[in-house]
């Protein structure tokens, strides 16, 4: 990297004389702005690092043409730089899946090919290579390209185990999430923060943008309705990258005995909760498109009802549908998939919906039509919600199948969610790392 002694300012200087006067400005003011921050959340405090002063002297003699556009997101694994001497002589776990990547080689060969000493690998739901089914149990293996420990994170062990962590030193946690409160990424997270804060471990958080965090919706979190789809007191749709979202856990003691972990988080460059971000690898089987991710805070809440959402076909949760809604210009039927192997209404035909070519601009609410009408349809002969917890769990609160059975219309139900979602905005500004 190229610091202040870069010849550049000065030819810049001489072909965008008009900018010289901007330019000036901007070296002047530089040490007092607020430089970009790295968070590292120990038991007591929050330390913010500044990064070489350096830096940002050259960022300021970048000035491109208007028309440029928007750079990039840089994400936290792509600054391995930041934090990979603090690795070296240090015993490594990894958190991680198929979205872990360094361009396209996987963190956990990047790091074996730094010569650091990655002990053993966790894998959340849907496994390390991220092909498995939703629910669908994975057992400890060997990984057949490294030789490490992978450990599965579902199903009985949803939390790393003393004995796992003895052989460790830091674990690094790096998963692509979706920003939605039922998306188990941020459950397993949570139980890794707790077991780091229980033996005494060092966790670094690779930040990764949120191609839902421009928007925040849904029910709070009710306690009595905690489960491993809904850990925390959050709408379903909140607004925070991983990185943001693990220093909100930490600080507002959120972990088991109000313990915390000593956390770093390497955040990412050239974003905000305003930047589009189009997910380069599927997170996980059936959410495998930015349709689907986008729709997926919606048509989530039908996976505790009769409705399919459209496992089992090339469009998972981009269409809906059911055998018993009358018939359409739109029909599916579900088969036996990679990622789906048991769907619901398999082999059956459903007549239903394609709303791929609804979705043509950013949503900004939870869609609670798409609930309505299905149930309008089915009436009173055909069950709806069949899954009561479930649903409730996926909701986090019982009031949204009593109001959708009461027939509420969705600005109704909406209304119920205003001064939650403002309470929650307020814990929310505490933990932001980006505009």
């Amino acid at each position: 990297m190229k610091y202040a002694n870069d010849k550049r300012p000065v030819i810049l200087a001489l072909k965008y004389a008009k900018l010289f006067f901007l330019k000036s400005i901007l070296l002047v003011l530089i040490p007092s702005c607020g430089v970009e921050r790295y968070r590292d959340v120990g038991t007591d405090e929050t330390k913010i690092v500044e990064e070489k002063k350096e830096e940002f002297k050259e960022a300021a003699y970048e000035i491109k043409p208007i028309n440029h556009g928007l750079k990039k997101p840089i994400l936290g694994i792509d600054r391995l730089h930041l934090f990979n001497d603090s690795l070296i002589n240090k015993r490594i776990a990894v958190v991680s899946n198929q979205t872990s990547k360094v361009g396209e080689v996987h963190l956990v060969d990047t790091l074996l090919a730094l010569n650091l000493d990655v002990k053993k690998v966790f894998a959340p739901e849907h496994g390390f290579r991220g092909d498995a089914d939703a629910g669908e149990k994975f057992h400890n293996t060997i990984d057949e390209k490294t030789g490490l420990p992978l450990i599965s994170l579902y199903g009985s062990n949803k939390k790393p185990l003393a004995s796992q962590l003895q052989d460790v030193d830091i674990v690094i946690y790096d998963i692509q999430d979706v920003g939605v409160r039922f998306y188990t990424y941020i459950s397993t997270l949570h139980y890794v923060m707790e077991a780091c804060a229980e033996n005494g471990k060092q966790l670094v958080v690779l930040d990764r943008p949120n191609p839902n965090g421009h928007y925040i919706d849904g029910p709070i979190l009710e306690t009595k309705h905690k489960s491993f789809v809904g850990m925390h007191p959050v709408p379903i749709v909140y607004g925070m990258t991983i990185g943001e979202y693990a220093m909100m856990v930490n600080g507002e003691r959120w972990l088991k005995d109000s313990l915390t972990c000593k956390l770093w988080v390497i955040p990412c460059k050239n974003y905000t909760h305003k930047t589009k971000y189009n997910l380069p690898i599927p997170p996980s089987p059936n959410l495998r498109s930015e349709t689907a991710i986008t729709l997926y805070p919606s048509l989530c809440l039908f996976e505790a009802t009769s409705v399919s959402v459209g496992r089992g076909t090339d469009s998972p949760f981009e269409i809906y549908g059911h055998p018993k809604f009358p018939q359409s210009e739109f029909s599916f039927t579900p088969t036996s998939t990679a990622g789906a192997k048991n769907p619901l209404y398999e082999n059956k035909l459903c007549n239903g919906f394609d709303l791929k070519k609804s979705i043509n601009k950013r949503k900004y609410e939870i869609n609670l039509n798409y609930l309505i009408h299905a149930k309008e349809l089915l009436g009173d002969t055909t069950s709806f919600i069949n899954q009561t917890a479930f649903f409730n769990q996926l909701a986090g609160t019982d009031k949204l199948k009593e109001q959708l059975l009461s027939g509420w219309s969705a600005k109704e139900i909406r209304s119920t969610w205003e001064v939650g979602i403002e309470e929650f905005k307020k814990i929310r500004q505490k933990y932001l790392l980006y505009e």
